[in-house]
């Protein structure tokens, strides 16, 4: 796959300028390579509370509910099908993720909501098995009653004590922005206590001059290096990172420290995962280990290109041959890449050129119309038929059908440098074609459009819009322009 431009700036110094994202800026040379950060091993996010006291809580309010029917219902089978019913849609809805200064009256109206959906459901089924056994409707409101007033009374005594442990033990925190936005925000967080958040420090650009106006926390450090960041994560054993401005890979690098990760401002969002602190309205950014999908999105990849590369083999042998005839020995072209979280692999594709050497080939970028390109080669590359071997790339797990494309290591590294959010690409498996792809931003077009369509993809992905993005590239091929 080519892309543009064969000049590319050095290195502005150890901190980015002009808002650069620089918490992954680092992942692309080797281990052990001199200005290389190592990042600790990955730690999961500690959560602010467990979860297993709010399901016991509507466990026991299920069984409460149940013995209001037993004088006249004795199965209790009923049971189990209503807690799976009200687990399912209050684990969906972040009801057990509750915001550290939640109340349970915030929250009648998603408890109610949703007890009352699975005991009507429970009355229809049970009706529709056993007419005789239908539940009247004064003891179904009489069981859904007992449900809703056990569970918000038991969760009002938890959520008390949440708050009571979140104000008289915060959580340290860092906040990420401009510095006087950070700055009021840090101020408002370190008055209203009851929050559980402490700032102990700003991530983001001096004012100029250095000087620290702080108006609300005085001598709050500014971090403006990674390695501040990391110090700074690790002596003040900080636990969530709160984001003003969106910078893809900082999230990344709080969240392989194990932090909780939050967007503040911008639009409110109702519902438990949406909250606010002191007016601030904030929502958690979920980790992509932690999305629904990622077995399926793999599972996909595995179902659609073992096939893909079986019916392809004719082609695949001719591809060769006329690379064979025309090119000479060496038909397939290994290229170091950079994967996900910056691993290094061998993408393969069908020979279109031969460079004159592996420097060139590491580091020169690569130009529609190059002269030394044979007619097979040409047909090859303005068809896309010399990225079918990358079909085993996937089923290696190198790579997935969709996702960013995977680019060297050299220019990785030089991307990185002067494209805001360039690094953050690698959160998610490269991909055999992708969102920027479909749109026409392939061969000589603008990196920063394609970094900024891999990052949407990566933000609001979703498996449909796998399939969707696979349907478009296969429409695409029948009018192809070439890479």
């Amino acid at each position: 796959m080519t892309t543009e431009s064969t000049s590319v700036p050095s290195s502005p110094g150890p901190w980015p300028t002009g808002g650069q994202t620089f918490g992954l800026a680092s992942l692309a040379p080797r281990r052990g390579t001199p200005g290389r950060l190592a990042l600790p091993r990955h730690r999961r996010e500690r959560p602010r509370s467990g979860a297993a006291a709010l399901v016991a809580v509507d466990a026991l309010a299920v069984l409460a509910a149940a013995a209001v029917l037993s004088a006249a219902h004795h199965d209790v089978r009923l049971v189990l099908p209503v807690l799976a019913v009200v687990l399912v849609l209050d684990g969906h809805a972040g009801l057990y993720r509750p915001a550290a200064h939640a109340r349970a009256l915030d929250e009648l109206p998603a408890l109610g909501s949703r007890a009352g959906f699975a005991w009507c459901l429970a009355a229809a089924a049970v009706a529709a098995y056993s007419p005789a056994l239908a539940i009247g409707p004064l003891r179904l409101c009489a069981a859904y009653g007992t449900h809703v007033a056990l569970v918000c009374l038991v969760r009002a005594v938890l959520l008390g004590r949440r708050r009571r442990i979140a104000r008289e033990r915060p959580r340290s925190a860092l906040v990420v922005g401009g510095a006087g936005a950070a700055r009021r925000f840090a101020a408002a967080a370190a008055q209203h206590p009851e929050y559980g958040v402490r700032p102990v420090g700003i991530v983001g650009v001096p004012e100029q001059g250095g000087v620290s106006r702080a108006t609300g926390e005085p001598g709050l450090p500014v971090l403006t290096t990674t390695e501040e960041i990391h110090r700074a994560v690790i002596q003040n054993t900080v636990r969530d990172a709160l984001f003003l401005d969106d910078d893809p890979g900082l999230v990344t690098l709080f969240q392989q420290y194990g932090c909780a990760t939050w967007r503040v401002g911008g639009r409110y969002q109702d519902g438990p995962m949406g909250a606010h602190m002191w007016g601030y309205a904030w929502q958690r950014i979920v980790p992509l280990r932690e999305r629904r999908g990622r077995a399926a999105k793999r599972a996909l990849d595995i179902v659609l290109a073992a096939p893909a590369l079986a019916v392809a083999l004719p082609v695949l042998l001719l591809c060769a041959l006329a690379v064979r005839l025309s090119d000479g020995p060496g038909v397939l072209f290994r290229q170091e890449r950079v994967g996900q979280h910056g691993r290094h692999f061998t993408l393969l594709k069908f020979r279109t050129l031969r460079p004159s050497d592996d420097n060139e080939s590491a580091t020169r970028w690569n130009v529609a119309g190059d002269r030394r390109m044979s007619a097979a080669g040409s047909f090859l590359r303005k068809t896309s038929l010399d990225e079918l071997p990358q079909l085993w790339n996937v089923l290696r797990g190198d790579m997935s059908l969709v996702g960013p494309r995977p680019e060297r290591p050299y220019f990785v590294a030089q991307f990185s440098k002067i494209h805001t959010g360039y690094a953050a690409r690698h959160r998610m498996p490269v991909g055999l074609t992708g969102l920027a792809q479909v749109h026409g931003l392939r061969g000589d077009t603008s990196i920063e459009d394609r970094c900024r369509f891999d990052n949407h993809y990566i933000d609001h992905w979703s498996l449909w819009q796998d399939v969707c993005i696979l349907l478009r590239t296969a429409a695409g091929l029948v009018r192809p322009t070439g890479s």
